[in-house]
């Protein structure tokens, strides 16, 4: 079972589309504390999820020249910075993040990393949900979260997801 971190995006939008449990096949899911008090303060019924294994974390913001080089590059905030941070010490086998910003700085990290879009569309592969349950999650995402995603690449995913064998 593999081990992920999270910043405060896929909590949040997964929550708003009843697909928490989707994280529910990690080992553990590390939340830095900075993340943590992010998503209690804006949507506290995410971590309340019992079937989910979070797992709070206390985080100091690496300082290294080349990380804060890396900060400003991608004007991370401070729980992106707190996830990246955890990522380097604790090495765990991916990163899940809706920024495009932090998901960059990941990759220039050589990080694997996933955000909410790509834990539904997995669903499928782990036999968590069905295709017809994930396109429907899919087209519920303008009207049930706060997840912004282009119509274009949404309907695109969709269609995807239609053709798959």
């Amino acid at each position: 079972m593999a081990t992920a971190i999270c910043d405060a995006g896929p909590l949040i939008h997964l929550d708003e589309l009843d697909c928490l449990d989707l994280l529910s096949d990690f080992s553990s899911i590390l939340i830095p504390g900075q993340v943590w008090a992010e998503v209690k303060d804006y949507h506290s019924a995410a971590l309340r999820k019992s079937s989910v294994p979070f797992q709070q974390v206390s985080v100091t913001i690496d300082t290294s020249s080349i990380f804060q080089t890396i900060i400003k590059t991608f004007s991370l905030d401070l729980g992106e910075q707190a996830v990246l941070s955890l990522m380097q010490s604790q090495s765990a086998d991916m990163i899940l993040t809706d920024d495009t910003a932090a998901r960059l700085a990941a990759q220039s990290l050589s990080y694997r990393v996933h955000g909410t879009i790509g834990i539904i569309i997995r669903a499928i592969r782990r036999k968590q949900r069905t295709r017809d349950e994930v396109i429907d999650i899919l087209s519920s995402i303008p009207s049930r979260s706060t997840l912004y995603v282009r119509d274009s690449f949404l309907n695109s995913l969709i269609s995807q997801v239609q053709t798959q064998a």
